[in-house]
C-alpha cells in the first residue's frame, strides 16, 4: 500500500491499495457516527448512445441482490441497526453510501463494497426494474421545474452524452439486458475508478484493512476507458408546449470546468446573480416587478466543461419581459464593477453556506469524494476559504465578461398549450 503524506490535515488520511483503489478518511472523534461512500468514476457521460441510462440502471439493480445477500437482506442491512443506505448517479460518477453509528463501521463498509463488487443482476429483476425506471421517467415528465433543466442540457451539450438525461430514454432502457450491464461494469467498475471515503469517528488503519479485504482483489482493467471530450457549442433555443399553467424556462450557456482557475470567482458571481433572496435576480425581477415566484441562477461544473444559467417560472404572457430583465442583469455584471461591500457579503454568504453544509458527516464524505475524483487531493476548509477571500471585483467582472455574452445564450422553455 502507498500512503499519502499527512501534512494536509491531522484528521485526513489517504491510502492507495496495490490495485489502485483509493481509500480516504477524515476522522471526527467528537461524533458517534460514520458516513461511508463507495464512489465510482462512471456516470451518464461515459455511456455510448445505445447505453443511455445504464449507469443509473445499474445503480438501481445492485440493490436487487448480491452473491452474499438477497434483496430484502440488503434493504434491512443498515436500517436494522438504525442506519441508512442509498445511492445516486450523476453525469461523471456514481456513489453508493451508508450512514450508521460508529460501532457499525464494518457493516457499512461491507455493505457498500458488496453492492459494487458482487451484484447478481438477475434477469427477472432487470425486466421488473425497466418498468420502475419508465415510471420514474413519467414522474420527471410531470414535473416541468425539473424537466426544463434536462431540456436545457440537451441544448447546451447537443449531440454529447452530457446533454442526455442521467435516467436515459425509454428506448435505451427497454433494450438493456444482463450482458450489457455486466459488460459496462467490467469496463467501468475498475480499481483506478473506485474511491472509498469515510467521514466520522473511525480509525484510518481499520478502514484500510477492511477496504483491502473487500476491494483489494478487484482486477485491474485491461483497456482503460477514456471519456470523449465535449463537442463545440452552438447557441440555440428550444420551446415545447405542455399541459401546464406557467412557462418554465432556463436561459444560459456553456460555463467553466471544475478545474478552471476562475471557478471560485464564477461561484461568487453566481451567488451575486441568483444565490438567494438578496441576489440581484430575486430583488430586481421578483420583488421589484412581481413577475415570477421562482427565479435563481446555477453553475454546473464538470471535469472538462460546465454550464450556467438562470431558471424562472412565470405567466407565459410575462416570459419575454422576464427574459429581458435577466439579460439586463447579466449585462450589469459585465458593465458595472460591483461594490466592495457587496462583494464581501457574497463571499461571506458562500463561505457560510460551505461551512454550514459540512457540519454533517454525509456532506463531509460527499465533499471528500468529489474532491478526490476531480482534483486527486483533499482541499481543506482553510484553502477553500482563502480562495474565496482572494476573489476581487476585477475577477468577477472579468468572468462575467467572458461568460455573459448575449449572442452566446441559449434558452430552453416549457410553455402552456394553446
Amino acid at each position: 500500500m502507498q500512503r499519502a503524506g499527512n501534512g494536509i490535515s491531522p484528521c485526513f488520511r489517504k491510502t492507495t491499495l496495490k490495485n489502485g483503489v483509493r481509500v480516504l478518511s477524515e476522522r471526527i472523534p467528537s461524533v458517534r457516527s460514520v458516513s461511508v461512500g463507495a464512489w465510482v468514476a462512471a456516470g451518464s457521460r461515459d455511456e455510448r448512445a445505445e447505453e443511455r441510462g445504464i449507469s443509473h440502471f445499474i445503480e438501481h439493480m445492485v440493490f436487487k441482490g448480491t452473491r452474499k445477500r438477497r434483496m430484502h437482506h440488503i434493504a434491512r442491512r443498515m436500517e436494522s441497526v438504525g442506519g441508512y443506505l442509498n445511492a445516486f448517479t450523476a453525469k461523471e460518477y456514481t456513489c453508493y453510501y451508508a450512514r450508521a453509528l460508529d460501532e457499525h463501521l464494518a457493516r457499512a463498509i461491507d455493505t457498500v463494497c458488496d453492492l459494487i463488487l458482487f451484484p447478481t443482476l438477475p434477469e427477472k429483476e432487470i425486466e421488473k426494474e425497466k418498468g420502475v425506471i419508465l415510471e420514474e421517467m413519467k414522474m420527471y415528465e410531470d414535473n416541468p421545474e425539473e424537466l426544463v433543466f434536462d431540456r436545457f442540457e440537451s441544448v447546451v451539450y447537443d449531440g454529447h452524452a452530457l446533454g442526455a438525461p442521467v435516467i436515459g430514454y425509454p428506448q435505451t432502457v427497454q433494450s438493456f439486458d444482463r450482458e450489457m450491464l455486466c459488460d459496462y461494469m467490467r469496463s467501468h467498475y475498475v480499481p483506478d475508478r473506485v474511491v472509498l471515503v469515510v467521514a466520522g469517528n473511525a480509525d484510518h488503519d481499520d478502514i484500510v484493512r477492511m477496504a483491502g479485504d473487500m476491494l483489494g482483489g478487484m482486477p485491474i482493467a485491461e483497456r482503460p476507458i477514456r471519456r470523449a471530450p465535449v463537442n463545440g457549442y452552438v447557441p440555440h433555443d428550444f420551446v415545447e408546449s405542455r399541459p401546464i399553467q406557467q412557462a418554465h424556462f432556463v436561459m444560459g450557456a456553456r460555463g467553466l470546468s471544475v478545474r478552471n482557475e476562475d471557478r471560485v470567482a464564477f461561484s461568487v458571481l453566481n451567488t451575486l446573480l441568483g444565490g438567494g433572496m438578496s441576489s440581484r435576480l430575486n430583488q430586481n425581477v421578483r420583488e421589484k416587478y412581481g413577475f415570477c415566484y421562482n427565479i435563481g441562477s446555477f453553475a454546473n461544473m464538470h471535469s472538462d466543461s460546465g454550464d450556467f444559467g438562470v431558471y424562472a417560472a412565470s405567466d407565459v404572457r410575462k416570459m419575454e419581459r422576464v427574459k429581458k430583465l435577466i439579460r439586463k442583469e447579466l449585462r450589469y455584471f459585465v458593465e458595472v464593477p460591483i461594490g466592495s461591500r457587496t462583494l464581501n457579503e457574497a463571499k461571506n454568504q458562500l463561505r457560510g453556506a460551505m461551512m454550514l453544509g459540512l457540519e454533517g458527516m454525509s456532506n463531509r464524505m460527499m465533499g471528500i469524494g468529489r474532491q478526490e475524483l476531480y482534483f486527486g487531493r483533499y482541499l481543506t476548509l482553510d484553502e477553500i476559504s482563502d480562495a474565496i477571500g482572494k476573489v476581487t471585483v476585477e475577477d468577477v467582472q472579468r468572468v462575467a465578461s467572458m461568460l455573459f455574452k448575449g449572442d452566446q445564450l441559449s434558452t430552453a422553455a416549457l410553455v402552456p398549450e394553446g
